[in-house]
């Protein structure tokens, strides 16, 4: 993988970068020592090494079990439950695959909302169909995932009676407790673990994201290799120029002390949609607290120059650009020539579209550093199952050193829990009544 953040030395000079070289070789030697915030929370270092392969095993089992017998798999969860598997699987899926017969199963989702339409459309799709699902929820009491899998459940007990439903009910949950724990043992659904010192955003690694991942049919092996090979450069490696993640957070760090607060992650395919979501949540739910963080927002270009590109351009110079360039496409297609030129695209005949993409990426970095937005851009090979390995663990190691240098805990989320306590009130669950009646006051 390469780093280039050239065109943020505008902005930012290079001995600015370098005064975070010192107290990111400190952050760094506290997160392997274990011995800065969240030290709870840092299991994710040691997944793509400590994965055990029984466990892969009986993922591969499970897939090869359950293909067979469905044409839609459902991944139930909501945030890191769901969002890194999801990255992963339509990063590397066919544009079009619910339109191909033979591209089974369908992978689609559920419990990640709250809207009645999206669930009445599901039910219906599913009740005429043969189907299956993972479940994911460490409690198994999350709203969202909760009710959309209690749907399900019923659904499937409906069409393929209680036994024949135990067969297609996988669930990811705690080892130990919590409501779906419980309903796993007795029930006997196969089950894996949501590990302990894993939190849901850094858990794409784990059976949390693999699961799903294999069943969609691709090479959790290479994804696990590729953050291996990432994991030990950025471990063994401590200084500006041989360490990405040191960069990338020294850069975002640099930048927001010079009054960047929003950082855009700009992907030059519609495929890297959700990834992008993925970045978004690792990143806000990692460093917005304490009224301090970069709010990070995404972009898919170049269908968005023709909507968000003028604010890009000429808007609040708050904003910074992090670019993901993938060098080689999937699939090679050239521009044929028109022999009357009434479209007058000949000039681009004998290119390719990837060709012509790139050369827009170039021109849009260009433009926007000229309108006075620094760019990072990051650059992968090809879009597979190594590459995206090594940038998923890239990407967490990198959130956890520019969390500590923001001096917050990287790896809690205590402000999510605002709104639930609300919701729930609102509701009337039990055990509420005293912020019910809180807020029966302030109305």
């Amino acid at each position: 993988m390469q780093i280039n953040v050239s065109q943020v030395l505008n902005k930012v000079s290079r001995e600015d970068l370098q005064r975070f070289e010192g107290p990111l070789k400190e952050f760094q030697q506290q997160l392997h020592s274990g011995t800065g915030a969240g030290s709870d929370f840092l299991g994710w270092l040691d997944v793509p090494v400590g994965m055990d392969t029984g466990e892969l095993a009986a993922i591969r089992d499970d897939m090869e079990r359950l293909v067979p017998m469905v044409d839609v798999f459902i991944v139930v969860g909501i945030g890191g439950s769901y969002l890194g598997g999801r990255a992963v699987i339509e990063v590397l899926k066919h544009n079009f695959s619910h339109m191909l017969p033979e591209e089974k199963p369908h992978i689609v989702y559920a419990g990640h909302n709250l809207s009645s339409g999206y669930l009445h459309d599901l039910m219906e799709m599913v009740s005429h169909k043969d189907f299956a699902l993972v479940v994911i929820s460490k409690s198994g009491t999350t709203t969202e995932p909760a009710l959309a899998f209690s749907l399900l459940r019923g659904e499937l007990e409906k069409k393929y009676g209680q036994h024949g439903a135990r067969k297609r009910i996988v669930a990811i949950t705690d080892k130990e407790g919590g409501a779906l724990r419980k309903l796993t043992r007795e029930q006997g659904y196969s089950s894996y673990v949501v590990p302990d010192d894993v939190g849901g955003r850094y858990s794409v690694l784990t059976a949390v994201g693999l699961f799903p991942v294999a069943m969609a049919g691709k090479d959790i092996h290479q994804l696990l290799k590729g953050a291996k090979d990432m994991r030990e450069r950025l471990m063994n490696n401590n200084t500006l120029d041989n360490n990405e993640a040191f960069m990338y957070a020294a850069a975002r760090n640099a930048l927001y002390q010079k009054g960047k607060t929003t950082e855009i992650m700009a992907c030059y395919d519609p495929m890297w949609h959700y990834f992008a979501e993925w970045w978004k949540q690792l990143f806000g739910e990692s460093e917005g607290k304490e009224h301090k963080g970069i709010f990070p927002a995404a972009v898919s270009f170049t269908t968005d120059l023709h909507s968000l590109g003028q604010y890009i351009q000429e808007g609040e110079r708050n904003l910074f650009e992090t670019v993901i360039h993938v060098e080689k496409a999937r699939h090679v297609v050239n521009v044929p020539e028109d022999d009357q030129n009434l479209d007058k695209l000949n000039y681009l005949t004998g290119l390719s579209v990837n060709e012509i993409n790139h050369r827009a990426e170039t021109g849009t970095i260009m433009a926007h550093v000229d309108g006075g937005v620094p760019v990072i851009q990051l650059g992968i090979p090809q879009a597979d199952e190594y590459n995206l390995g090594k940038l998923i663990f890239f990407f967490q190691y990198a959130c956890a050193l520019s969390g500590y240098l923001l001096k917050v805990n990287p790896f809690d989320q205590p402000g999510v829990e605002a709104y639930k306590n609300n919701m729930f009130a609102l509701l009337g669950k039990p055990g509420y009544e005293k912020e019910t009646e809180k807020l029966k006051k302030r109305h």
